[in-house]
């Protein structure tokens, strides 16, 4: 079984020095441009601050004779041959505004591997999560239809899953833990619409803000209703604006912790067809804000499978997948589980 991972660990924030290069280096960085060389020894373009002030002084060692060059910061080996390209307070395109210069905290070669570990990231979770998509597949299925929004986001060199309490007014699972979502309306084309309509109306999350990725096989919620899970990514600075008639906290937790949890547990359910089964209880205790979310039902149903999918790797409880095919039988535990739904339908007729 094929075995990805969440990427780097998080890094803490101070200046990375690099030691002179005595030999020619590559090293990938996404402030050189090429232009013509300066002159060896010359002085750097003035960025056109005034002449002999703190901020117009570059950063040490910008211009490193020879083929082995140095980027503005002083602190990353340039391309080799490259030339000297930007300078400071031009932020470029690739690099997040604010983490860029000599006044940066982190350091270009800090900044750049963040970026660059994002990215990777990102890019593994898309290409496994592809392979789950199932489409409009189950879309037809004679039930009413509900979609929710799993919204994956990069921080600390982790994937992490944004999540909601439910208002305590809501008639139905105050205070309970879920992700975005909502049934369908007739405007909705199909589950992704209804899922980013969902998001905005409950978090402020701009649908062009997500970059939708996938649909997941679906689960039945204990009112009948087929629950569409859509994952997509968002930016990690993105700034939740809760609706309070709907949602009383955002918050958000890595998604390994479904892959290896500190406080699990499982609670007996029953099942919309009627049958005594065991659901995933998680209990999550955000440290920072020194608070503690119970994640259970059909939420926690779809982080676990979620996880299982981009991870591709054994949890420490027990699950009803067989793992090294996840996607058959997930499909088959879904439609044996809608199959039990209908013989009981027909049964009560």
């Amino acid at each position: 079984m094929k075995t990805l991972t969440s990427g780097g660990q998080a890094l803490t924030g101070v200046p990375c020095r690099f030691p002179e290069p005595r030999e020619p280096q590559a090293v990938a960085c996404h402030a050189i441009r090429p232009s013509k060389r300066p002159p060896l020894g010359a002085a750097p373009p003035s960025p056109g601050r005034q002449s002999g002030s703190r901020e117009e002084r570059p950063s040490r060692a910008w211009w490193k004779g020879g083929k082995a060059g140095r980027c503005v910061s002083g602190r990353v080996p340039a391309v080799a041959g490259s030339r000297w390209g930007r300078l400071c307070g031009k932020t470029p395109p690739a690099v997040p505004a604010g983490c860029w210069g000599p006044g940066c905290g982190l350091g270009v070669s800090r900044c750049c591997f963040l970026f660059a570990s994002r990215k990777s990231i990102k890019e593994k979770a898309r290409l496994r999560l592809r392979e789950f998509d199932v489409g409009d597949k189950f879309s037809r299925l004679p039930l009413p239809k509900a979609s929710l929004l799993l919204p994956l986001l990069v921080r600390g060199g982790r994937l992490h899953l944004l999540l909601t309490v439910r208002a305590m007014q809501l008639r139905r699972s105050p205070g309970e833990v879920c992700f975005p979502g909502g049934k369908s309306e007739a405007t909705d084309k199909d589950e992704i619409d209804t899922a980013l309509r969902e998001a905005k109306e409950e978090v402020g999350l701009q649908p062009e803000k997500v970059e939708v990725i996938c649909r997941l096989v679906p689960g039945i919620d204990k009112m009948n209703h087929l629950v569409t899970p859509v994952v997509g990514f968002i930016e990690d600075t993105f700034q939740a604006i809760p609706n309070p008639d709907e949602v009383s906290d955002v918050f958000v937790v890595p998604l390994d912790y479904f892959i290896k949890p500190l406080n699990y547990k499982t609670l007996p359910f029953k099942t919309s067809s009627g049958y005594l089964s065991w659901v995933h209880c998680f209990i999550y205790h955000d440290h920072e804000r020194k608070t503690s979310f119970k994640i259970w039902g059909l939420t926690a149903h779809f982080a676990v499978f979620l996880a299982l999918v981009i991870f591709g790797k054994r949890p420490t409880y027990e699950v009803v997948y067989d793992l090294d095919n996840l996607i058959s039988s997930s499909e088959n535990n879904f439609m044996n589980l809608y199959a039990s739904l209908y013989e009981r339908k027909k049964s009560n007729l």
